[in-house]
Order: structure tokens, then C-alpha cells, then sequence
């Protein structure tokens, strides 16, 4: 069994072995089953589901997370969507880091963002939690904030403008699914992280934060009736 399946104790349907070294990990951040599939907490792992589709990737589960090998631009690049729910995402991603000797500055988050409008994409090379469960877990367990990530915006809850703002609101806007008037924004804003993601790789994230970090992307969150 190599490091990496060791690291994860796959069962008997999870020990085929996974193709070469790994140069970068692409880490989707969302909850695992389909009751949450398409809420906003899930953007992170709609991008990476987006991304494997482009390529006629299939994840496989090995241990903590559903992963899937791609090579980018000549680098070798695991797609990962950890099955710990979202604010335990460090434990999957720590123990990736452990097996694949990857280091935090290769290992790109991509995650929802309630403060940036709808379907704003922002990528930085470092950073806080910002209030995300799951980048807070990220840096708890890697014991570092210089990690990239892509933050996709899905805005805040628009009945926060008559009711202030609240935990519950919070709660039942992230794990609610986008609106129809939504959907075009955000699938959008998905194509865009992919294609973020891919110059990132290939080019370095400095130009990827050049390209796609442009001011007046995405839009206002429609308002509620």
C-alpha cells in the first residue's frame, strides 16, 4: 500500500492506487450527501465537481475524502472534496499534506464567501478565517494561514436588511440553495474559479489573482420579497 493509501486506511473498494506524485492539491470546500449538494456552503465543492466533469474525471473515496488525479498544465494535481463536513475540512486536508508531502502554499481552498456579492470571485495567497468554518479548521490543522484559496461570493442574506443580522440567518442562508434568479450568476462565477484555477496552476497565482480579481465582478444579491 503506498504512503498516501496508508495515510487513509481505505476499505477493500478503496485500494486501487493513485497514479504518481502529487505537485498541488485542489481542495473543494462543502458537506458530503446529496441533501446538501446545491446549497451555497457547497460552491466549493460545485467548482471541483465542475472541474473534474471538464477533464472526464470520476472521484473516488479513500479514507476522509473523495478524490480524483488530474494532470494540469504538466502538473500532477489531486482534486479532493473531504467527506468531514465543512468545518472539519482540516482533517482531511491535514492528513492529505502528511501523505503527499505537499506544502501548504501548493494546497489551493476554494470556498463560499457571505461578504463578497454574488458570483465575485477573489483568490489570495494567504489569509484569516473570515468567519468560514472550514478555513478556520484549515489553518487549526495546518497550523498556518499561507495556504491560497478562491472564495466565491454568495452574498449575505438579503433578509438581513429588515430583520439585522443573526447566527440563524447566517446558518439558513448557507445551507439554503441558490434561487433560480441566482443560478445563472453563480454558474458563472463556477466556470470562472475552474478557469481561475487552471491559470493558477499553470501560470502561478499571481497571475491568476491579476486575471480574475477584477473590480465590479459578480453581482448584488437580489432582493427578498
Amino acid at each position: 500500500m503506498t504512503p498516501l493509501l496508508a495515510a487513509f486506511r481505505p476499505g477493500r473498494r478503496e485500494r486501487q492506487p493513485l497514479p504518481g506524485p502529487v505537485e498541488w492539491l485542489v481542495v473543494g470546500l462543502g458537506n458530503p450527501g446529496p441533501q446538501y449538494a446545491a446549497n451555497r456552503h457547497n460552491v466549493g465543492f460545485q467548482v471541483v465537481d465542475a472541474l473534474a466533469r471538464q477533464h472526464g474525471l470520476r472521484f473516488r473515496r479513500y479514507g476522509k475524502a473523495d478524490l480524483a488525479h488530474l494532470m494540469l498544465a504538466g502538473h500532477p494535481v489531486l482534486v479532493v472534496k473531504p467527506r468531514t463536513f465543512v468545518n472539519l475540512s482540516g482533517d482531511a486536508v491535514r492528513a492529505l499534506v502528511d501523505a503527499t508531502g505537499v506544502p501548504p502554499a501548493r494546497c489551493l481552498v476554494i470556498c463560499d464567501d457571505l461578504d463578497l456579492p454574488l458570483g465575485a470571485i477573489r483568490l489570495r495567497e494567504r489569509g484569516g478565517a473570515g468567519g468560514h468554518r472550514g478555513l478556520r479548521s484549515i489553518i487549526e490543522r495546518l497550523g498556518t494561514e499561507a495556504f491560497p484559496r478562491v472564495r466565491i461570493g454568495i452574498g449575505r442574506p438579503p433578509e438581513e436588511e429588515r430583520l439585522g443580522r443573526s447566527e440563524e440567518l447566517v446558518t439558513a442562508h448557507v445551507l439554503g440553495n441558490f434561487r433560480p434568479e441566482e443560478q445563472r450568476i453563480i454558474e458563472e462565477a463556477i466556470a470562472q474559479a475552474v478557469a481561475a484555477v487552471a491559470v493558477a496552476i499553470a501560470e502561478g497565482l499571481p497571475a491568476a489573482m491579476n486575471r480574475f480579481n477584477q473590480p465590479g465582478r459578480g453581482a448584488a444579491a437580489p432582493t427578498a420579497s
